[in-house]
């Protein structure tokens, strides 16, 4: 490849790291959703939670996470992170975000544009925000919402 070309940049795995006061807290809210996890990547400070093949949110002891960057962790209530995940349907993104509710979540915002996309947050025991996401792609294309 010459220095005049560049070719998009690809990854083959993804791991989200999110601190947690309560490892095993986390464990039964996300069970509750119906997650699973990693046990070859999970220890008492650190679970491996499946988002899909490859995708992970490694939820991190708090103490534990502050040892993989200088800054100060953000506390209970702030934001560095609002991780979105895709649905296959409206009924799928209701489905999960009742069940993070009925776990201990707390409802956090519900989005819905015209008839091609909804979805609906959800804040874990720890205050991280889950975007829980459905999307037609070909009514949005229609809608004009990329462009």
């Amino acid at each position: 490849m010459s220095s005049t070309e560049t070719q998009a940049r690809t990854h083959q795995m993804i791991f989200v790291n999110l601190p947690v006061a309560d490892p095993a807290r986390s464990r039964e809210f996300f069970t509750a959703l119906g997650y699973g996890f990693n046990e070859e990547m999970c220890n008492e400070q650190a679970l491996a939670m499946e988002l899909g093949p490859n995708l992970f949110a490694m939820l991190l002891h708090r103490d534990f996470f502050a040892q993989f960057h200088d800054a100060s962790v953000a506390g209970h209530g702030q934001h560095e992170v609002l991780t979105c995940l895709s649905a296959g349907s409206r009924e799928e993104v209701d489905d999960l975000v009742d069940r993070a509710l009925q776990a201990g979540g707390r409802a956090v915002r519900t989005d819905e544009q015209g008839d091609f996309m909804y979805g609906r947050s959800y804040a874990d025991p720890d205050g991280h925000i889950w975007e829980i996401m459905w999307m037609d792609l070909d009514k949005a294309r229609a809608a004009g919402t990329f462009g």
